[in-house]
């Protein structure tokens, strides 16, 4: 049987292609490759048509069906195109009825769905960290975002659910599980949040060796999980931030519901908690009618939190999003100001691999000659080692990128 998988995007949909391996194989799909879209920016959804064409090439005779947020959201670009047997929306790709089935076209309304059904998988394939998710859609509605739109509101799994997804993982090899979804902060378990997940998760599961969250909204961080980050030191000093912007006005205009001096403060409060914590920050740049001044205080916003790793988005307007609609900037301003943006991430980055330097870290071995630290940045290793260990190192040197262990 042959059926490939070709991945865009998050690790929510990494782990999504694991169910839909899953499913797809007992429905007896065969000669076929599947496309699991993105759709967070423009070129995300062109990238995907780019590789749908590049498969038709290759394997002219292969079945290419199209799933994903591209495919909820955009449903008719992918039917519009030849090279495509068939798209499946975000709910159906979980379903086994979806892919035994034959129809072309089966994208339902992502609004509708209420609940999060827990699909057990037994591994990740090709990482070393299992992705476990407990989350999927948003409630909220940013004005650049089409993402609700392909993930439909936030919906959450049943704490005990993810209690056994964890052991299942741990129980066949993995050492550290990663937290996943659209939204995991707004993680509702009835009364509890994602805090009390946190501390459930490392109470019960005790094979969990390291415990990471994906990105996170700083406003949504309730107080067990502030409780976890000071004293569960398996719970990784790494987090991932939804910033977006460092302006006041630009962040009303996103309809983020942050300030920019709340983001410095958690920032604080959260480094005085867990000196050794990192930050990671998502920023777009050249958001429409952001001017220079409003710019430079995205640009500020690296120093002034200490971040040390920038997702970096030039900004692309979504159809049917409200930032679409408004005033757009020019595409050389926007490209300049990205440019500055990811400037000052490598830099900060650099001083932070400098401070690392002689330093003990416990590395995750990777697939590749590289692991990664407690903080999550790569590390290359001296000599191979299996995936799947975790060592004790000291850091020697860096290249700009990643550090280089004894």
């Amino acid at each position: 049987m042959s059926l490939d998988i070709v991945t865009f995007g998050c690790r929510l949909n990494i782990a999504e292609s694991e169910v839909i391996r899953r499913e797809a194989a007992a429905a007896g799909v065969d000669n076929a490759v599947v496309v699991n879209t993105c759709a967070v920016t423009s070129e995300a959804v062109k990238q995907a048509r780019q590789s749908i064409r590049r498969i038709k090439r290759e394997r002219p005779d292969a079945r290419i069906v199209v799933t994903g947020c591209a495919a909820q959201a955009e449903a008719a670009t992918f039917t519009a195109m030849p090279e495509v047997d068939r798209v499946l929306g975000n709910e159906e790709k979980l379903s086994a009825r979806a892919w035994v089935g034959e129809a072309r076209v089966a994208v339902g309304d992502i609004m509708a769905a209420k609940t999060l059904t827990a699909h057990g998988v037994d591994h990740i394939d090709g990482h070393t960290r299992a992705f476990v998710q407990v989350q999927n859609g948003c409630d909220h509605r940013c004005t650049f975002c089409i993402i609700p739109f392909g993930r439909g509101n936030s919906r959450s799994l049943p704490i005990d659910d993810v209690v056994a997804q964890a052991r299942r993982l741990t129980g066949n090899g993995y050492r550290e599980i990663v937290l996943t979804g659209v939204d995991i902060t707004s993680y509702r378990d009835g009364e509890l949040k994602l805090g009390a997940l946190v501390k459930r998760l490392l109470r019960d599961v005790p094979e969990i060796a390291r415990l990471r969250l994906s990105s996170i909204d700083s406003v949504e961080a309730d107080a067990d999980l502030l409780d976890a980050i000071a004293s569960e030191p398996r719970l990784m000093p790494h987090l991932h931030l939804s910033l977006q912007a460092g302006d006041d006005m630009i962040l009303k205009r996103m309809k983020r519901r942050h300030t920019r001096s709340q983001a410095i403060a958690f920032c604080d409060q959260v480094r005085r908690l867990r000196p050794d914590v990192v930050f990671g920050a998502d920023i777009i740049a050249g958001f429409p009618t952001e001017t220079e001044d409003m710019f430079a205080r995205s640009l500020d916003l690296v120093e002034d939190c200490r971040l040390t790793q920038l997702h970096v988005f030039p900004f692309s307007p979504r159809p049917g999003t409200p930032a679409a609609r408004m005033p757009q900037l020019d595409r050389g301003v926007i490209k300049e100001r990205a440019q500055r943006l990811r400037d000052a991430g490598d830099a900060a980055l650099r001083r932070y691999l400098d401070s690392q330097i002689g330093r003990q870290r416990q590395v995750l071995t990777e697939r590749g000659g590289i692991g990664r630290t407690e903080q999550f940045t790569a590390v290359r290793l001296s000599a191979p080692v299996a995936p799947g260990a975790i060592l004790d190192l000291t850091i020697m040197a860096h290249d700009g990128r990643q550090l280089i262990a004894a």
